[in-house]
């Protein structure tokens, strides 16, 4: 016995050599925290701004949509740069983890600005809501490109990254069912209502809790990881600018994965931009809010501690392809059930969440992936890069979300200052809550059969790099 576990434990110091570390459960909580800590602040301004805008703001949807779709133009140009720059830097802290204590509190200071509605004329307010959302997107760039490179800062281990994958998404689903079903109703609680101007108070009350739980998440995630797998210093100043189009043209998997990040993105951001519309105009209350969208984060927390086994069984293709057809079947019965049949809506909610939470959890192991075959291609192993163009793919995807809503509510007819909306702007709000997202689904399923890079090629690229870092 004591010579077995002599060979266990030479058996995982070599391994952990190669840089296939296991981790601690304390640890990939701590690692999850991040997310969850950048939803608590991120996905709060992308589930509810639009909707503050148009009916407590005051703003046109079609100026808001304009303002969604200038800022990911801007994210174009930013994010890159960010990527270049965490790779060819290192704070005291760390390569990435750092970057979490630093601009935590700048973060979570603009997610609250976002909220507040200023005393000023209608150009004014324009002017306000462009430059906080901006300001917003750039230091949440900030934190996020570094916080999606730490994964593969932890571990080459593929099927550790799983894992730590799918508690990050748990908690990020914990996150999101504090931000569904929390916020509309502490907004109501605090304000009696959440859609006029007497809403202003309760929206500052409830962003600002949010964001304190945000910023305590992120100090809390910085402190309990540690980076293990980083490129060196003089790798470092081996880093151009130059290497991101380098790369998404030669990383054939990384092209592949940032197309599902558009499509998949895109899909929340639609649904979850028309969710508030649907249930307060077509199915005719407001008071539902809440629990309709908590639908959206719920069966994630029984179903993602499932997916490492559900991977090793179906294969991670299997698995997206039937996580896809569930979700696609969602959608279409959300546009088919009758708004009378409140009860059959929020069957249909769950069908589509069910499906749609093994994908939006899934993809993000995949970066990982893309990083390892990189790596083995070019020797270069530049995280920061490769979750800098993902993070510019998946903010293009929140930016066709933000931006088609306002577009398609404005040509639709909806009008804010109307209890009762159209026979038009109520299929308006169906259209994007179901027919949009269905298409994109179909479309997000054959970009999941073009991804070919299997785990049996990965141990060998991952092994294959650390013999040749032997060598050096």
């Amino acid at each position: 016995m004591k010579n077995k576990n002599s060979m266990t434990v030479a058996t995982q110091k070599e391994q952990e050599s190669k840089g296939f570390f296991k981790l601690s459960w304390f640890e990939r909580i701590a690692f999850g925290s991040g997310d969850m800590a950048q939803n608590f602040i991120y996905q709060t301004v992308t589930t509810y701004l639009l909707f503050f805008y148009t009916n407590v703001y005051g703003l046109n949807p079609a100026i808001a949509s304009a303002m969604f779709l200038g800022v990911r133009i801007i994210d174009a140009i930013w994010d890159p740069i960010v990527g270049v720059f965490v790779d060819k830097t290192s704070t005291r802290f760390g390569k990435y983890r750092g970057w979490l204590l630093i601009m935590a509190l700048p973060l979570t200071v603009l997610m609250i600005l976002c909220f507040v509605v200023p005393p000023l004329g209608e150009t004014g307010k324009v002017v306000y809501a462009c430059l906080t959302y901006v300001l917003l997107s750039i230091l949440y760039t900030t934190v996020n490109v570094p916080f999606g490179a730490l994964n593969a800062a932890l571990t080459r281990d593929q099927q550790e990254i799983t894992i730590l994958t799918t508690v990050r998404m748990w908690l990020v689903n914990v996150a999101q069912v504090a931000i569904t079903y929390g916020v509309p109703t502490l907004v109501i609680f605090f304000s009696g209502t959440m859609d006029s101007a007497e809403a202003r108070n309760g929206w500052f009350t409830t962003i600002l809790l949010y964001g304190i739980i945000g910023f305590v998440a992120l100090l809390f995630s910085f402190w309990g990881t540690k980076e293990r797998v980083v490129i060196s210093v003089e790798e470092q100043t081996n880093v151009k600018l130059s290497d991101l189009f380098t790369e998404i043209v030669r990383n054939k998997p990384l092209r592949i994965i940032s197309l599902m990040f558009i499509t998949a993105f895109a899909i929340m951001a639609i649904g979850n931009s028309a969710g508030t519309y649907f249930v307060k105009y077509n199915l005719g209350d407001e008071g539902l809010v809440g629990i309709y969208n908590v639908i959206s984060a719920l069966p994630a927390l029984v179903i993602l501690p499932f997916i490492p086994w559900l991977r090793k069984t179906l294969g991670k293709k299997q698995l997206l392809y039937v996580s896809l057809i569930i979700s696609f079947i969602g959608f279409v019965l959300l546009f088919v059930v009758p708004t009378q049949w409140t009860a059959m809506i929020f069957v249909a909610q769950t069908i589509r969440s069910i499906g749609f939470c093994v994908v939006g959890a899934f993809i993000w192991s995949l970066i990982p992936e893309a990083i390892t075959y990189g790596e083995w291609q070019s020797g270069k192993r530049i995280s920061g890069i490769a979750n800098a163009l993902i993070g510019f793919f998946f903010k293009f995807g929140l930016a066709v979300g933000g931006f088609v809503p306002g577009i398609v509510l404005t040509m639709t007819g909806f009008n804010a200052d109307n209890a009762v909306q159209t026979d038009s702007a109520l299929l308006g709000i169906r259209l994007l809550l179901a027919v949009f997202p269905a298409i994109l689904v179909a479309v997000l399923y054959y970009i999941v059969s073009c991804y070919n890079l299997t785990d049996e090629q990965l141990i060998k690229y991952g092994k294959e790099i650390e013999m040749k870092n032997e060598k050096k």
